[in-house]
């Protein structure tokens, strides 16, 4: 109750200061909660968040070091505790021997039903040469088990969390970037102990895409959405629980060659959070920001519903999103590749305008902010 009203004061403190916050606050309606999970983190730079409810409370992770692929970045967990998010622990390192070091990347937090969670992250010098490594925690990321290696060619969920189906699956969405950019999911029915693939359901020579995230709609029909170097979202369809799959095709939704994710809401509909952004001319890249939150009930037609963070300065990215027990949802991403921003949404509150054509709804009153500095990898 406490952070609530200190966001309401620095909300009414910016609505009097700033015309473009003024602006930016018409299309926050729901946004209850914004704040870094580290004020002041002990390394220069924050990337690819990941965020998961325990049962003791929030954990997130993310990678932080010097620079991306340097190899001091390391993984870092943070647990929320009384509202409050701890300092982060160092809990994973890319060291391979006395004399070798590499960048650790892309972490991924899973909670198994009444039992560990689960921290997956990769090691090596670049995407195309990733090796993947597991962690489990039996007290909601306080300590943590020896890394464990995964399979020789699996690299577990590549960014977007893993989605347990029906059937017992753990669907871990994935890709790679060696060989051209291609999806493709692995899959465990014990949590991680053994290990299968399906697909990869792409080429790599059609359409460009990665890092996809899986929104389930019951009886087996499940559906992706992707990144791309294809200037839109990339989507496939499911019926069969995730076995087979429709080729990739263009969604109507911008994609500035940046990460997203989504999630299936409890009553059904499907919530996305990406950079509503369509590059310039023919460009594939464009910059990272604004950071969206569409809705939809069919992952067909989208709904504008907020705008997390827009400004003249880029990069509000790689955003992981969840539902709480209490139906809240939760957003944490890259602010400005120096720090992790957690977001609460309550969706009772949101204030829905149908996207058509693929164009972010207009809003009286709000002039975007054009980005004056490029997208980074």
């Amino acid at each position: 109750m406490m952070r609530k009203k200190h966001f309401i004061l620095l909300l009414i403190n910016l609505l009097l200061v700033s015309p473009a916050f003024a602006q930016l606050a018409k299309w926050q309606s729901g946004l209850v909660i914004d704040e870094f999970v580290v004020s002041n983190p002990p390394f220069p730079e924050s990337h690819a968040a990941t965020i998961v409810e325990t049962p003791t409370g929030l954990v997130s992770a993310w990678f932080g070091g010097t620079k991306e692929r340097n190899p001091d970045v390391c993984i870092w967990v943070s647990r929320q505790e009384n509202g409050k998010w701890s300092a982060p622990q160092n809990v994973a390192n890319g060291i391979v021997s006395e004399t070798l070091r590499y960048a650790t990347w892309n972490p991924v937090l899973y909670q198994i039903p009444k039992g560990d969670l689960l921290l997956f992250y990769k090691v090596g010098p670049s995407p195309a040469k990733w090796q993947g490594w597991l962690k489990r925690s039996s007290d909601g990321g306080r300590t943590w088990s020896a890394a464990q290696s995964l399979p020789e060619g699996y690299i577990g969920p590549v960014k977007n969390k893993p989605v347990l189906l029906a059937n017992g699956n753990l669907f871990c969405p994935s890709s790679t970037e060696g060989d051209g950019w291609k999806l493709h999911f692995e899959v465990t029915s014990d949590f991680g102990k053994t290990w299968r693939k399906v697909g990869p359901i792409s080429d790599g020579k059609g359409l460009n895409a990665i890092q996809p995230s899986i929104l389930s709609y019951g009886n087996g029909k499940l559906q992706i959405l992707a990144r791309s170097k294809n200037r839109a979202l990339i989507e496939s369809w499911s019926t069969d629980n995730g076995e087979t799959w429709s080729p990739l095709a263009k969604t109507a939704l911008p994609n500035n060659n940046s990460g997203t994710d989504a999630v299936t809401l409890k009553d059904g509909r499907q919530v996305l959070v990406y950079n509503h952004v369509l590059p310039p001319g023919e460009l594939a890249k464009g910059p990272r920001t604004p950071l969206n939150l569409a809705v939809s009930k069919d992952g067909k037609s989208w709904s504008a519903a907020v705008i997390l963070e827009d400004s003249p300065i880029s990069q509000y990215s790689y955003p992981s999103v969840i539902q709480t027990s209490d139906g809240l949802i939760h957003v944490i991403y890259t602010w400005r590749r120096q720090k992790i921003k957690h977001a609460v949404i309550d969706p009772a509150k949101w204030k829905l305008k149908p996207i058509e054509n693929g164009v972010w709804p207009a809003l009286e009153g709000y002039e975007a902010p054009v980005a004056k500095e490029g997208a980074k990898e």
